[in-house]
């Protein structure tokens, strides 16, 4: 399902993030990336979700070709998968319910079938009765899981999380950890990094060990 075809990234002033990086990940897996603070992990899943493009290789999905993708393509890419970045990005001055329309909203999905769909990913990650509180009213756990009800919004079918228990306390990790779990075996494909391998261990028989933007 995803390839990543002799990928190099390389930026500005001769850093390279990743080098010459070829793997493939199947349709409903779940795969954990981990490895060194710069290691290349991030570019990884930056790379697939189109926030970057390769110097060099392709980064395929179902065949095609998506770090070729012409701008005007790149929003309906985008909904198509899920992503939960270690920048959270909520809007602070938006109650939890209206954080989650967001990419329904501009989606233009028909007003009842989006908030259906907001009840049902914010039921989905635990939060179904929050759906008025303010992010700042939300613990350091349940924004994470605000975050991951936008992110699984649109039902995508790839979903991707950059180091999405960093900063969380040991019993909120192992909460995150089980909803991913979940999707996985829902059927979504999971891609993410961490720093912490230990505690995926027991839900991703598969990872991938990055090393100066190497697999190891």
């Amino acid at each position: 399902m995803i390839r990543f075809a002799q990928v190099t990234k390389r930026y500005p002033g001769g850093h390279t993030a990743l080098d010459r990086l070829d793997c493939d990940i199947a349709r409903g897996e779940m795969v954990v990336v981990s490895g060194h603070s710069g290691a290349g992990k991030s570019t990884l899943l930056r790379l697939l979700a189109v926030l970057e493009r390769p110097t060099e290789g392709k980064v395929l999905v179902g065949g095609e070709d998506v770090s070729a993708l012409k701008r005007a393509a790149l929003p309906y890419w985008r909904r198509s998968i899920g992503l939960v970045m270690q920048d959270q990005r909520l809007l602070f001055d938006r109650s939890a319910f209206d954080n989650v329309m967001l990419p329904l909203s501009i989606s233009s999905h028909p007003p009842r079938e989006a908030a259906n769909r907001v009840r049902a990913a914010l039921e989905r990650v635990g939060l179904s009765g929050r759906e008025k509180s303010m992010p700042v009213e939300l613990s350091g756990g349940e924004q994470q899981r605000l975050t991951i009800a936008r992110a699984i919004v649109n039902r995508p079918q790839i979903l991707l999380a950059d180091e999405p228990t960093a900063h969380l306390d040991d019993a909120y990790a192992r909460d995150i950890a089980e909803l991913f779990r979940s999707f996985n075996e829902a059927g979504v494909t999971v891609l993410l990094t961490t720093h912490d391998d230990a505690l995926f261990a027991r839900y991703a028989p598969r990872k991938l060990v990055l090393a100066q933007g190497r697999l190891q």
